[in-house]
């Protein structure tokens, strides 16, 4: 009977320490898995903080380019950081909150501490991050289309600047000179008369041109304060001219002045001569007015305004006839002229002593304006056809923004809707929502379509459409927000099977639970305020004193956020009943594989344990220092302790 004792008690010690070693492991395994879990929250949280950090800089940076071209290519730029380098970066974002929450769920079933990311990795900091980003992002495309707008402004007035400039000193060139002759001293009375009446008209002429100075003038300010890129040569450009007209004035007034002292004009001036000069310079000035307006550059934005500019076109062609009228008019004086001097015999030339318009230039600028003309109808017809091409792309981009933002709202509200108003099954739960995020990622289509179209637009310059309130970027966080919704939705609904299936709930204590949170959720937003919980937990017999209810509030709430989630609801209902293990237990389980000693050898780790685990505690467990220790003691009191954060281990 001796012999058969002993054989129970060594066989009854071997299976006892058998079950302690695989209570060791099992939990060695757990928190192997959530170390694991951590190290991979860290680095992508890690890499997506970089890259927001590299990328914002990038987003605030509004220094302007000096051409449309540069600029274009930011905005190409741009999209190309929407279509292909934000999305998977969108799509990081919601799988790292994910995992954060999957890892805070394992944490909490298996007992152990909740886990703290390094400092500056926090999911709130990751969003925050992410905020920034989206408000640096939200006003840098509009910033790139006015900036387009900006230089297409400029170019326009570039370009109206030189035209104008042009023409003026085309018609300065060699004014100067000319006022600065002195063929008056050593004329004749006749020939002095002459010289007061061509003054008269050339006064005549340059206050005709006092509008397109003051122009030039304009144009250039206007230039400076949009900040143009050659503003100092349009400067200099426009100094000179300045300058030029300054000295045209002062001039014009000495020469008045200096002819005014002579003799009184010839009264035999052919009066056909001053008639034509009367005539001519208004006329060649309405002709360079004409061509000046026939090559003036457009900008416009829609039908309504090239319409306009059509009309106002017609409108101009209809005065051609009069104009016409007006240009034989001044066609027969000049005839008389010449026939009055073949006619009398007059040696003096039939050049015109009171102009300097000829009939070679009235001739060559109306036909130059009767050439601009179909090219000026051609132009406006073709600006008429890209407008209706504009207004069509506008109304295919309404036409799909109007069904789509809609759309999202719907699936958004539907989402919102499964989530608050759940009766039936998890995996039906999980199904149902699986089926959504199924349909919503068919719908991606739609979404690149209209991401087409949008792009067409922008590529045509088109920068509102009254047919629809949806823009692009509307649509675009509507259906980031929508991706966001459906993955979160269903984490949370995995979080619930996998707290259902750790702690045995059954799927009617679920409904239950369910319904006990949505009769209590005022609010129907997924969530209960601190009186919402107090009245759940006292209709359900709770007897709460304050100190009590604040005990209760520090688990469902740990952070403070003043709201209680359903899945903190269902954590705290099924706490007290949850066989979970403690660090006592695993205490225990090293004494016995110990052999009820304080401290345990490496050796015994490594007899009892597998390789991976027992070198796992070797490495981790701290020396012993207390009584009765030897060498190469493991303190497995404190090493347990710290699993379930217990002490600072």
């Amino acid at each position: 009977m001796t012999y058969v004792s002993c054989y129970y008690h060594a066989f009854a010690g071997a299976q006892k320490a058998e079950t302690a070693a695989n209570r060791i492991c099992k939990v060695l395994a757990v928190n192997q898995e959530n170390e694991r879990l951590m190290e991979e929250y860290e680095r992508l949280a890690s890499e997506l903080l970089e890259w927001i950090r590299r990328t914002i800089p990038w987003l605030e940076n509004r220094t302007p380019e000096k051409t449309m071209q540069a600029m274009q290519k930011k905005l190409e730029d741009f999209r190309d950081y929407r279509r292909k380098h934000k999305p998977p970066k969108v799509q990081e974002k919601c799988q790292l909150e994910i995992n954060f929450n999957t890892l805070q769920t394992k944490l909490r079933i298996s007992n152990r501490p909740a886990f703290m990311p390094s400092e500056g990795k926090m999911v709130s900091d990751i969003a925050g991050a992410w905020q920034r980003l989206e408000q640096a992002e939200k006003g840098y495309e509009e910033w790139l289309l006015n900036e387009i707008r900006r230089l297409e402004r400029l170019e326009h007035l570039a370009e109206k600047f030189r035209q104008k400039a042009s023409t003026h000193e085309t018609w300065a060139y060699g004014k100067e000179q000319i006022l600065l002759q002195k063929d008056y001293e050593s004329a004749s009375l006749t020939e002095v008369r002459a010289l007061l009446r061509k003054h008269e008209a050339f006064e005549s002429d340059l206050a005709a041109h006092q509008d397109r100075v003051e122009q030039i003038a304009a144009i250039a300010q206007e230039l400076n304060e949009l900040d143009y890129h050659d503003a100092v040569n349009v400067n200099d450009r426009c100094q000179k001219i300045c300058d030029q007209w300054d000295r045209l004035g002062t001039l014009t007034q000495k020469r008045r002045e200096a002819l005014e002292r002579m003799e009184k004009l010839l009264e035999t001036i052919d009066q056909l001569h001053l008639e034509f000069a009367k005539r001519a310079a208004p006329f060649n000035n309405w002709m360079e007015g004409a061509m000046e307006d026939l090559q003036d550059m457009f900008i416009v934005h829609s039908i309504e305004e090239i319409q306009s500019l059509i009309t106002a076109h017609e409108q101009f062609k209809a005065t051609l006839p009069e104009a016409d009228g007006e240009r034989q008019s001044i066609m027969a004086i000049q005839n008389e002229v010449e026939k009055v001097i073949q006619s009398y015999n007059i040696r003096i030339s039939s050049s015109n002593p009171y102009s300097t318009v000829t009939m070679d230039e009235l001739r060559t600028k109306w036909d130059k304006v009767k050439q601009l003309v179909p090219i000026r109808d051609q132009s406006l017809q073709e600006e008429l056809a890209r407008q209706h091409a504009n207004e069509r792309l506008r109304r295919q981009f309404a036409a799909q923004a109007n069904a789509i933002g809609p759309w999202i709202q719907n699936k958004m509200e539907e989402i919102a809707r499964s989530s608050i108003q759940i009766t039936g099954a998890l995996e039906d739960q999980m199904n149902q929502l699986k089926q959504y995020e199924h349909n919503i990622i068919n719908y991606k289509n739609n979404i690149d379509k209209l991401e087409g179209d949008h792009q067409l637009i922008q590529e045509a310059l088109v920068f509102d459409n009254k047919h629809t309130n949806y823009t692009m970027e509307h649509i675009r966080v509507g259906w980031e927000l929508l991706l966001t919704t459906i993955a979160r939705t269903i984490n949370e609904v995995e979080t619930q099977i996998l707290t259902r299936d750790a702690k045995g709930i059954t799927q009617e204590q679920m409904n239950e639970f369910r319904a006990s949170f949505n009769h209590f959720d005022r609010r129907k937003n997924g969530l209960m305020d601190h009186e919402d919980f107090r009245a759940c937990l006292i209709s359900m017999g709770y007897d709460l004193g304050e100190a009590e209810f604040a005990r209760i509030m520090t688990l469902v709430d740990p952070n403070g956020q003043g709201t209680v989630t359903f899945q903190s609801f269902i954590d705290f209902m099924t706490r007290e009943t949850a066989d979970t293990d403690t660090a006592e237990q695993v205490i225990a389980s090293f004494r016995i594989l110990a052999s009820d000693k304080p401290y345990i050898l490496a050796e015994e780790l490594r007899r009892e344990l597998p390789p991976d685990q027992a070198q796992y505690c070797i490495k981790r467990m701290p020396a012993y220092s207390g009584p009765g220790s030897v060498p190469g003691a493991l303190d497995y009191a404190a090493f347990s302790s710290a699993l379930y954060g217990e002490s600072d281990l």
